[in-house]
């Protein structure tokens, strides 16, 4: 398994190379790499503070450890950050994070790269967000004896480690100095693989993300001015698939106002919820209108990103998309929070909050345009139901707060850091 690993390590790169000529994506992720080392070398040259390395997948895995590395920065304060991205989604739009020293793509796995990477940064503590195992990452900092965590692990019995031929990314959860997990099953499965120390369940931190984003709401003048007084339906994260279940609804009910917010951005997807959205028209160009009918459209969609947590907001119903792709529901937290009512497609199996809601009663699972539509009807007409179901989503998100604390707690009770 170590040779395969070695040899998609090899590939990788030179595939997403190729890919870089036509797909904009890929071309970011290898220019971002370009010249990494050095860059790095530059940024870290004049550096005498202890840093704490956070790396993230993608996006979501950032807001996942946001809430930890803010608290540690007021823990302390001496102590600088630096964030890594495997993802473009993720570097791209965080590349500024004013909460972080450095911001930097993670160079591609390997021995000499992990050690480069390693003498450069000189992290004194070292947070992995849920997903990525990195195997030579996690080996030298075994060896430099440097402490790292996973923070939020969420395990599976479908992953490699629980395989009987997963013994190489079995190695690499022995690596880590505390594994943080979200729920018992996860501890129990760790359990059944011979991983029964340095482990922990302390819920999952985007509770305490959301929570927060909830409480720091502020207003967005250009939405209150497009949905006015009207009932409104806020569909974030959505793909094609989930678009195409809601758009009939959209454009046979007019004096509902519609906010969407698709999961990708890019021209191809916006102009395609521009056709499916019969009087729909771009945050964008909504910002430059003066003089606009109150009725000339009925669909706003958010061309920018990480405005929709807020956006949920304003929503009487909320719909959360990826449910009807193979990757799954996308985060039901975020109207959660809110105390909306969550309706989402039938693909949500790998995700407990979402399964814990739809138990609670907070949200809904619709398996086609047909059974969303009457949802849809059933929650605008009836106000007390949809504050019902609301008010039981927002209880459980308030209800699993705290695994922040349960991390930096243990940070400082160890001394892994000094003040």
């Amino acid at each position: 398994m170590k040779l395969l690993y070695n040899i998609f390590l090899f590939f990788y790169p030179l595939a997403v190379r190729v890919l870089s000529i036509t797909n904009s994506k890929a071309k970011l992720w290898t220019e971002g790499r370009k010249d990494i080392f050095n860059q790095l070398s530059i940024a870290f040259e004049q550096n005498k503070s202890e840093v704490i390395w956070a790396h993230c997948a993608s996006l979501g895995e950032f807001e996942q450890g946001r809430p930890v590395l803010e608290q540690l920065k007021k823990q302390y304060p001496n102590a600088k950050i630096l964030i890594t991205f495997f993802s473009p989604s993720g570097y791209e739009v965080r590349k500024n994070y004013n909460g972080a020293n450095w911001v930097f793509y993670l160079p591609i796995d390997g021995k000499k790269n992990a050690n480069q990477f390693l003498d450069i940064v000189k992290p004194s503590l070292v947070l992995f967000i849920k997903y990525e195992f990195w195997y030579y990452y996690l080996n030298a900092l075994k060896h430099r004896d440097i402490p790292s965590l996973l923070i939020s692990g969420n395990f599976r019995t479908n992953q490699l480690f629980f395989k009987w031929y997963g013994s190489f990314y079995r190695k690499m959860l022995g690596l880590f100095s505390h594994l943080f997990v979200q729920n018992e099953e996860g501890k129990l499965l760790l359990a059944s693989i011979g991983i029964t120390e340095n482990v922990t369940v302390n819920g999952d931190t985007r509770f305490d993300r959301v929570i927060e984003i909830a409480e720091q709401f502020s207003p967005v003048e250009a939405v209150e001015k497009f949905i006015q007084k009207n009932k409104v339906i806020v569909a974030g994260s959505t793909w094609t698939e989930d678009d195409e279940e809601i758009n009939h609804y959209a454009n046979t009910n007019q004096e509902i106002k519609f906010i969407i917010a698709p999961h990708v951005i890019d021209n191809d997807r916006l102009q395609e919820c521009l056709r499916l959205y019969k009087k729909s028209i771009l945050l964008s160009k909504w910002l430059q209108k003066k003089d606009i009918s109150d009725k000339q459209y009925n669909v706003l969609i958010i061309d920018n990103i990480g405005m929709l947590s807020k956006l949920y907001h304003y929503a009487t119903v909320c719909f959360v998309g990826g449910g009807f792709d193979g990757d799954g529901v996308h985060n039901v937290l975020e109207p959660a929070v809110f105390g909306k009512p969550v309706i989402h497609g039938p693909i949500y199996d790998k995700f407990k909050e979402a399964v814990d809601l739809i138990k609670l009663g907070g949200a809904n699972s619709v398996g086609n345009a047909l059974e969303l539509e009457k949802q849809f009807d059933c929650l605008i007409q009836d106000e007390s139901l949809c504050s019902s179901i609301g008010n039981k989503a927002q209880a459980y998100v308030y209800a699993n707060q705290g695994a922040t604390n349960f991390v930096t707690d243990y940070i400082q009770l160890n001394r892994l850091l000094t003040n």
